[in-house]
């Protein structure tokens, strides 16, 4: 007789009981049980004894949550078993294209197939590795843009737009400032920068995570410390929470971006409190979520984080099994 996965969904993260594994637990395991790590985003860490993640998530995940605990590193599409209790399963990291270094899990225990996404994005991305898709028979994957209304345009078109910005920005005697994550957004926005001749000064948080990005092997164009003594009039990238601190330095003129892909949102310019917005994400878009089922054709999916339940809808409406689970439910794979 076939046992299949069991699946607690609870706000401490997503749990396989059977097999000892949580996936991006959110609150500390402690004790024999592993967390797998898809990325080093604040909210998929947390100071947990065990884990399994990539050697560029361990890099990230020391650096920004330092602390002792068992690391198992895993190679992309590299196959590693492990036990637990009576159990062995074996698990594959495959690239998710989200941050460097960013992994889907594929899990395989008793004949059966699991792939879970972490956050990811089909389109390529110049600062993360190009991701890859598995069948599998089931699957649990984020729906951070789970609308229809969340179709990017064409990345190309984007960057270009970013770049104009900056220009046209220096052009009028302003400072451009571009507002990212300091893991993996602003890396991107460094890059599509790279061809531009443009000064460019980053945030002590970018540069940071940036010096990482390099060290993994990641080139950049020529950049340096921000100053505001000499930040007049070059390009500055820098995190979110930075932006009124940013806004107080005396800059002279500045004109700001928000780089999201909530920039489709046309209330993202008020939101972000910015003069401009670019729909640059690190995230899949609607179609791209759409993609990914129709590659990994699961018997079953389910969806968490960002709009669950319309978008597993959806996929009903198209005839796959899809369910948005609530908080504290377990499910048998079926």
């Amino acid at each position: 007789m076939r046992v299949s996965f069991k699946i607690q969904f609870t706000r401490a993260g997503i749990h396989l009981p059977q097999i000892g594994l949580w996936l991006d637990a959110r609150k500390r395991v402690r004790g024999e049980e592993r967390v797998f790590v898809s990325h080093a985003h604040a909210d998929h860490i947390a100071l947990h004894d065990e884990v399994i993640l990539t050697e560029a998530t361990s890099l990230f995940m020391r650096t920004r949550l330092p602390g002792k605990r068992r690391e198992h590193i895993l190679a992309f599409s590299i196959k590693m078993q492990f036990q637990y209790e009576s159990e062995a399963f074996h698990l594959t990291a495959i690239p998710a294209g989200h941050i460097l270094g960013s992994a889907m899990a594929f899990i395989e225990w008793r004949g059966e197939r699991l792939l879970y996404t972490g956050d990811f994005k089909l389109r390529a991305s110049l600062a993360a590795e190009p991701p890859e898709l598995r069948s599998a028979d089931f699957l649990i994957m984020e729906t951070t843009f789970g609308l229809p209304r969340y179709k990017f345009p064409l990345e190309q078109t984007v960057r270009g737009d970013i770049a104009t910005f900056c220009r046209d920005t220096l052009a009028d005697g302003a400072t451009p400032v571009l507002y990212g994550y300091a893991l993996g957004k602003s890396q991107e926005i460094l890059r599509v920068l790279a061809d531009e001749g443009l000064p460019i000064q980053l945030h002590r948080d970018v540069r940071k995570m940036t010096k990482l990005y390099e060290k993994l092997g990641v080139d950049f164009p020529a950049h340096e410390a921000f100053d505001p003594e000499t930040a007049r009039g070059k390009v500055i990238i820098a995190p979110p929470h930075s932006l009124k601190t940013m806004q107080k330095v005396a800059l002279g003129n500045i004109r700001t971006a928000a780089i999201t892909g909530w920039a489709m949102d046309s209330s993202c310019r008020y939101r972000s409190g910015t003069d401009a917005a670019f729909p640059l994400s690190d995230h899949a878009d609607y179609e791209g979520l759409l993609e990914l089922v129709k590659c990994v054709q699961p018997k079953q999916v389910f969806t968490v984080h960002g709009f669950t339940r319309e978008f597993a809808q959806a996929l009903r409406a198209q005839g796959v099994d899809a369910i948005a689970p609530g908080w504290h439910e377990q499910m048998g794979l079926l």
